[in-house]
């Protein structure tokens, strides 16, 4: 192992062992966070149907998001079963998505939906509760010390749990340069990865993210195909 790589319990399914305000959890592979004691599992950024909404302004995308989307947040409920599921924000890629989801993807979800508490906090993409489904809507939780929401605060802070930034980092070995979506975290506040198939990754080197993490705690959980890769800041490159 080398020096850059932070020195980190592996959990099963090549997850990263986390503490983010004295809650302990796992950052999985796909994207997705489960706080273990708790037995809840945590997406952001999901941005159902964003095809169909580019579509609309005359801007093609293969319109496979979705389903690629609900795949994956499948396999990742099957794999930890939670009692509850958070989506972080931006879960629709505008207000209407909801209402445009094809009756076979509205019938998958609320198949995933039953039998666990699911909770929509909103974003700046969906600002109100999706049509026709079910679960609780907020604009923040507050769960012990943690509160999470869509947007991170603009100023360091503790026991905050938030997506919107759509966080990547970028590494160089031998020339070679990677840049993955990734978890962003200094123990007391984490911004999660955007779990959508069609979401993109902002550097989290870049201005958006100054001033939101202590410089000298900070570690990206990078996202590979089968493992997180914990990357402390010196690793890191914009």
């Amino acid at each position: 192992m080398t020096p850059v790589f932070q020195t980190i319990k592996t959990a099963l399914h090549g997850a990263a062992e986390v503490t983010v305000a004295r809650h302990s959890g796992v950052c999985d592979p796909s994207g997705a966070l489960y706080l273990e004691s708790d037995r809840i599992l945590i997406v952001s950024d999901l941005h159902f149907e964003k095809g169909s909404s580019f579509a609309r302004r005359g801007m093609l995308l293969p319109p496979y998001d979705t389903a690629t989307t609900l795949a994956a947040l499948a396999k990742i409920i099957a794999r930890y079963n939670p009692t509850c599921v958070i989506s972080l924000g931006d879960s629709f890629h505008d207000g209407q998505a909801a209402a445009r989801l094809p009756a076979l993807y509205a019938a998958e979800l609320a198949t995933l939906m039953e039998g666990r508490e699911w909770i929509w906090i909103t974003g700046n993409h969906d600002p109100e509760h999706p049509a026709d489904l079910p679960g609780e809507t907020f604009t923040e939780l507050a769960l012990g010390n943690l509160v999470f929401r869509h947007e991170p605060s603009k100023t360091p802070c503790s026991g905050e749990i938030a997506g919107h930034l759509h966080p990547a980092a970028k590494v160089v070995r031998r020339g070679q340069s990677v840049q993955r979506r990734c978890f962003v975290s200094d123990r007391s506040r984490m911004i999660m990865p955007a779990f959508g198939a069609y979401a993109g990754g902002m550097n989290i080197l870049g201005r958006a993210f100054h001033g939101l993490f202590d410089a000298q705690t900070i570690t990206a959980y990078m996202l590979g195909h089968a493992q997180v890769y914990p990357m402390v800041r010196k690793a890191l490159y914009l």
